[in-house]
């Protein structure tokens, strides 16, 4: 099993992520899909021979912007080169891009799952994010694609707006519930260096939201999820039975995904690599016959470590089983005394031979994560 990622690094507004801006850099878009179709079929062969591809994944930026010619472009050149047995075919999308007519395009290229960026319903909220997208929108993005046929459908939520109280995210959450999409994903703000927010954080003029605050908001989550019957599969992932995001399932699981475009990431089981992030390098380089790609072969003790770290975040947990029959590594040996430790402050817990986080510990997981690296 397999998955193909591709990263449509540009936005409406320019920003970090992105070295131009959308819609004065038509030509550039034009060149980028061109070239996204020449990496898929120079790397054709980088996945593994017997895993069809399961998975499509349109993310990054916001792919929802491209017309539906160029969705169509990518669709055609992964049907021309790769065999697939797809599961779910997903696309990123913003609620400001989504009209019906939109939508039913998007629905009769295959497309079976979007995932919108929703962010907040708060107006105060998504100014500060600087979202194109109001309030109403948000709220219609949903009915919308239910009404075009779509059966799939994921919202993004951030918690962690510096606030006085949690009422935003208290409304936020209701609000959310009550569109009943099937998937929610949320994540803590973070505030990047080279950024907007960044600079307003060193000038003083934005106050980050303490730990604490943060942690309280992750609170609120896990339990509102739980009482509407949603199942935290990993950290930042909540579904409903049979709604799990296949693709990030696939992600945290770490099977095997090609990423095309600027600086998408790749693993195929031994090897992770990255393109290039920069567009006009991207494009320059395999316009010279080139790919953008950097990789390194991970050792036994390096994939033993990105296992630790993924399956600690997921409902399936840690296999101290798969440790040793795929690693050698005998965690409960290894680290015992940190086991123990993390055991009796209810930071973890374990059954059938799997640790597995508790909700303490899911406040803490990567360093609990670190914690247990074998080196």
């Amino acid at each position: 099993m397999s998955g193909i990622y591709i990263h449509i690094p540009f936005c409406k507004q320019a920003c970090h992520y992105c070295d131009f801006h959308f819609s004065t850099n038509q030509q550039l878009v034009g060149q980028l899909i061109e070239m996204i179709g020449i990496e898929l079929e120079i790397r054709k062969d980088f996945l593994p021979k017997n895993a069809p591809v399961k998975t499509i994944y349109f993310g990054g930026g916001t792919p929802s912007l491209l017309e539906i010619r160029h969705i169509e472009a990518i669709i055609n050149t992964i049907y021309k080169h790769y065999a697939l047995d797809l599961e779910e075919f997903t696309l990123e999308a913003n609620p400001d891009d989504l009209d019906r007519e939109k939508l039913t395009e998007l629905k009769s290229l295959g497309l079976d799952r979007l995932s919108i960026g929703i962010q907040s319903f708060d107006a105060r909220v998504l100014k500060f994010y600087n979202r194109a997208h109001n309030e109403q929108e948000a709220l219609q993005a949903i009915d919308l694609a239910k009404s075009a046929g779509f059966e799939k459908l994921s919202i993004d939520l951030i918690y962690g707006f510096p606030f006085e109280d949690h009422s935003i995210w208290k409304k936020d959450l209701e609000q959310a519930l009550l569109l009943d999409p099937g998937h929610i994903s949320s994540y803590a703000l973070t505030i990047e260096p080279r950024t907007a927010f960044g600079n307003w954080l060193k000038k003083g003029k934005l106050q980050e939201a303490s730990e604490d605050f943060q942690a309280e908001q992750f609170e609120m989550l896990m339990e509102a999820m739980e009482k509407a019957n949603y199942i935290q599969y990993e950290i930042s992932n909540f579904g409903k039975e049979g709604h799990f995001a296949v693709h990030n399932t696939n992600y945290w699981r770490a099977l095997p995904y090609l990423g095309i475009g600027p600086s998408a990431h790749s693993f195929d089981g031994k090897e992770r690599g990255f393109n290039i992030a920069n567009n006009v390098n991207y494009i320059k380089k395999l316009k010279e016959g080139l790919l953008p790609y950097n990789s390194e072969q991970l050792s036994d003790e390096d994939m033993a470590n990105e296992y630790i770290l993924t399956s600690l975040r997921t409902i399936w947990g840690l296999s101290l089983g798969h440790l040793q029959s795929n690693y050698g590594k005998d965690l409960l040996n290894l680290k015992k005394g940190i086991i123990q430790h993390l055991a009796a402050d209810n930071m973890i817990s374990i059954h059938a031979h799997h640790i597995f986080l508790t909700n303490k510990g899911k406040l803490l997981a990567d360093s609990i994560a670190a914690s247990l690296f074998v080196s």
